[in-house]
């Protein structure tokens, strides 16, 4: 998946910043007897461009216990990783003159969306492209590694993690639009699971979506641990493109989590579901949900831990505002994450995993 001077190079630096973890991750039916979770997000995104090997492999070396690829499809129904399938700001699919007349326009959960999209392109073609930073503005030092990675089958990271001895938390993405363009994207999931062995509800493999109706139906058909997806507003696609008056806001009352448990085993609630921010960007008091989510037999992961100040709460943020710098400038991401850990929530998706464990590992030591 990556240019082998590529791989010598990059697997240099990792070894010279911290020492390979291989480890594998406590069942999930452990649930929050266990010490809280590291998830990486997209891999290790905030130290490489998101969904390739090579931010997974970041990922793993930095101590997650699991990573977590978004799933998309092809047009021949290979599940790939990708943040969206809309793909011009993740690959350089601009550069490729051949593809120029796949651009075009779609509606992707009622929004107008225009680029390219995974499903105009069969895995062979989306092999001749390359992986870019998402967020190069943000993440100027991952823009360097621009051009070297493909774009990862959901296949090829399965191996990856059980070689490496962790977890993996697929979450599935626009599955109303996908099934509508007959391009389901759970069977291709619990296929590629149950070929390399993933079935049961103690193996380490949570399965997540923002959608309900994706995850009533996977209720149903596996024994793998499902989590409902929480954004800070809205409501889910599905519900939405059927008229239902469902938000997440009752989603999260405690008849809605009793709703939830009632097919799911956990959340996966953005982290102003639980302590929430005012105008001015500061942390306002704590919600009861992880209590109420608790109280419902549910577990509780929450995203996304990040390390610049840009991205934290204004209570934990460092530096001069004034220097340009300033926005991608590392703010107190580890007070934040312990003011999260305090709380009770049970895993943290984590753009640089690293901080994370670091985290945990000094309060393993208290």
């Amino acid at each position: 998946m990556i240019r082998r001077s590529a791989v010598v190079v990059l697997s240099v630096l990792i070894a010279g910043t911290v020492a390979a973890v291989s480890h594998q991750p406590e069942p999930a039916a452990a649930g929050r007897e266990r010490q809280p979770l590291v998830i990486g997000h997209r891999g290790a995104s905030a130290l490489r461009p998101e969904h390739t090997l090579l931010s997974y492999e970041t990922a793993i070396a930095l101590g997650a216990d699991y990573i977590e690829p978004d799933l998309v499809s092809t047009k021949d129904h290979v599940l790939v990783a990708r943040h969206e399938n809309e793909i011009s700001g993740t690959t350089d699919v601009e550069n490729h003159p051949e593809f120029a007349a796949r651009r075009t326009t779609k509606t992707i959960d009622g929004v107008p969306v225009t680029g390219w999209f995974t499903e105009d392109f069969t895995l062979a073609e989306l092999r001749t492209l390359r992986a870019t930073e998402r967020i190069p503005d943000l993440r100027p030092d991952n823009a360097a590694l621009d051009g070297l990675a493909q774009i990862p089958t959901f296949d090829e990271v399965v191996e990856l993690a059980q070689r490496r001895g962790v977890g993996v938390y697929p979450e599935t993405k626009h599955p109303t639009y996908f099934d509508s363009i007959g391009l389901s994207l759970e069977e291709p999931l619990l296929e590629v699971l149950g070929r390399h062995g993933w079935r049961d509800r103690h193996d380490p493999v949570f399965i997540q979506s923002f959608e309900t109706a994706n995850l009533r139906e996977l209720r149903g058909r596996t024994r793998l641990p499902l989590i409902q997806l929480v954004n800070g507003s809205g409501a889910p696609y599905d519900r939405v493109a059927a008229g239902d008056p469902l938000t997440y806001d009752r989603m999260v009352t405690p008849a809605g989590l009793k709703d939830v448990a009632s097919y799911a085993d956990g959340i996966g609630a953005a982290t102003s579901r639980v302590v929430p921010t005012g105008p001015d960007g500061r942390l306002l008091a704590p919600t009861t949900l992880v209590r109420d989510a608790h109280r419902a037999g549910l577990d509780v992961h929450v995203w996304t831990l990040r390390d610049e100040n840009s991205q934290l709460p204004a209570d934990f943020r460092l530096g001069d505002p004034a220097n340009p710098a300033y926005p991608r400038t590392t703010g107190d991401v580890t007070g934040w994450l312990s003011r999260l850990l305090d709380l009770g929530v049970d895993g943290v998706f984590a753009d640089n995993p690293g901080t994370a464990r670091a985290v945990l590992a000094a309060r393993t030591r208290r």
